[in-house]
């Protein structure tokens, strides 16, 4: 048997397909905008490869990475955009949820909400 797609249901893809490629174009827009001001004032630097230096703790979280672009702060801007890269498909599983619950389709739903949990788990724990 072919399950024949409703309205809904089509409107609900075009809605996903939508906020993919909001929100993949977003970011890349904000990387791309918060590299090219980095590079415009740190392009000539000399890199010294000899010791690594991790991530300053200004960028370590979403409230820090967000005052640095407060402050104006280039690097802060590229962290925002990966974020955002790193959110998108995140908040397209929780809005599958919330479809599933709304077709009253338990399983998927039971289902989408381990995934949303695991993701929540690997990118809350450290």
């Amino acid at each position: 048997m072919v399950h024949q797609r409703t309205f809904s249901e089509r409107r609900f893809e075009q809605f996903i397909g939508n906020l993919l490629r909001v929100g993949v174009f977003l970011a890349s827009t904000l990387v791309l905008i918060g590299g090219i001001f980095y590079l415009i004032n740190h392009g000539g630097e000399t890199v010294n490869y000899q010791f690594f230096h991790g991530e300053p703790t200004e960028f370590r979280s979403p409230p820090e990475v967000a005052t640095s672009v407060l402050l104006g702060r280039r690097r802060g801007l590229i962290q925002l955009g990966l974020l955002l890269l790193i959110a998108t498909p995140v908040i397209r599983v929780a809005c599958s949820l919330l479809a599933f619950v709304r077709q009253q389709d338990y399983t998927y739903a039971i289902i989408t909400l381990i995934v949303l949990f695991g993701l929540g788990y690997s990118l809350f724990s450290s």
